[in-house]
């Protein structure tokens, strides 16, 4: 059986994923964030009061990187985790005043990534890109 590396959807898939990581790595660097902790921060904008497994899931990480993720944004003053007031056992996430603020901040950057990422690309593509994607992940 004859296998081309370049002939592969999940070649391409793992190749624009690091470029696209790189890229939000070296645009928010100057505050101090990598692509990882900005997902955790994204979710945490949406809604917070959730769970690390909550964040995990939605953010496609297993517990243990999230945990660590956490670590470091707490370090930084970004988040904290207090024990939920009916069951002590859970502990919730929430935002800093100090990682609320940084929202203001990093959109603005990461919309100009991924407006850059998809020049050239029509919207209606980019939307059908992403159904695909999620029937991918739902396959796996």
């Amino acid at each position: 059986m004859h296998f081309k590396l370049d002939d592969s959807l999940g070649f391409w898939i793992n190749v624009v994923a690091g470029k696209m990581k790189n890229e939000l790595n070296r645009s928010i660097s100057m505050y101090n964030i990598t692509a990882e902790q900005w997902a955790v921060l994204s979710r945490l904008w949406e809604e917070q009061g959730v769970t690390q497994k909550d964040l995990a899931e939605r953010t496609g990480k297993d517990q243990p990187n999230t945990g660590r993720i956490l670590d470091k944004l707490e370090r930084k003053g970004l988040v904290n985790r207090i024990p939920d007031t009916q069951d002590r056992r859970i502990v919730l996430v929430f935002l800093t005043d100090t990682g609320c603020e940084l929202k203001e901040k990093l959109i603005p950057i990461v919309t100009d990534v991924l407006i850059r990422a998809q020049r050239g690309i029509d919207d209606k593509d980019i939307t059908y890109l992403k159904q695909i994607l999620e029937k991918l992940s739902r396959n796996i």
